[in-house]
């Protein structure tokens, strides 16, 4: 079975819920649409996170996000096939799988691609207060060259995308009233339009993201947060 739900920055108490109740297998497949969190603070705080996750009896397949590291700037990870693509597995825990963005899977056998990443609207507050930041949170100009040219390779047809932000004309304004600045038109938008510019050429019939922390459908995107369905 494969399901998908939205960001989880840490907090598992969700997914740990969801294992207990509807998986018993590590062939159960959860997706995360990016802020996993668990190459957040790197070394043994993010260790002892993954040793828990690593008993749960299912499989996190996790898509890359602005609140975390990238796996492939971590020694631990190595390249590995998965479902007809690459990811990047740690051996001690073979059930914590980061997708490669850019590449495409064979997911319920719905053939599906991965953009990851984001700019966060949070740099500044993060910066100042010495937390972390991420300078490559967004998708390099190689990530997005090796995307299209798989895409290429596709006839710019797949089943489903699954990405950490939405396409630009899909960002959800209304989150913020009149009297309160909306701090999305203030942050690095380029990802969000390479996205528009994919979504416009792309056949595709459904296409999930996360980030923005709300659960609603607009057209074939559907945004994604506490909600846990199933991928289908």
């Amino acid at each position: 079975m494969f399901f998908i739900t939205g960001d989880t920055h840490r907090d598992f108490m969700r997914v740990s819920y969801f294992a207990d109740c509807f998986s018993d297998s590590p062939k159960d497949v959860l997706i995360i649409l990016g802020d996993v969190g668990i190459n957040y603070h790197g070394g043994e705080t993010d260790r002892l996170l993954k040793s828990e996750l690593g008993k749960m009896p299912l499989t996190l397949f996790c898509i890359h996000g602005n609140h975390e590291r990238r796996p492939e700037t971590l020694p631990e990870y190595e390249e590995a096939p998965w479902r007809g693509g690459m990811a990047y597995v740690e051996a001690e825990f073979p059930n914590l799988i980061f997708a490669r963005d850019g590449e495409i899977y064979d997911l319920a056998g719905r053939k599906t691609l991965v953009l990851g990443g984001a700019s966060s609207i949070d740099k500044n507050i993060r910066l100042t207060k010495g937390w972390k930041w991420f300078p490559d949170e967004q998708p390099s100009a190689a990530i997005k060259e090796w995307a299209e040219k798989r895409l290429e390779a596709e006839g710019w047809r797949v089943d489903v995308v699954l990405s950490h932000t939405a396409p630009m004309k899909f960002l959800p304004d209304d989150l913020w009233s009149k009297k309160r600045p909306n701090p999305w038109h203030h942050i690095d938008h380029s990802t969000e339009c390479w996205l528009d510019s994919i979504e416009e050429r792309l056949g595709y019939d459904q296409w999930y993201c996360g980030h923005f922390h709300i659960d609603r459908s607009v057209a074939r995107l559907r945004f994604m947060y506490r909600d846990i369905i199933e991928f289908k």
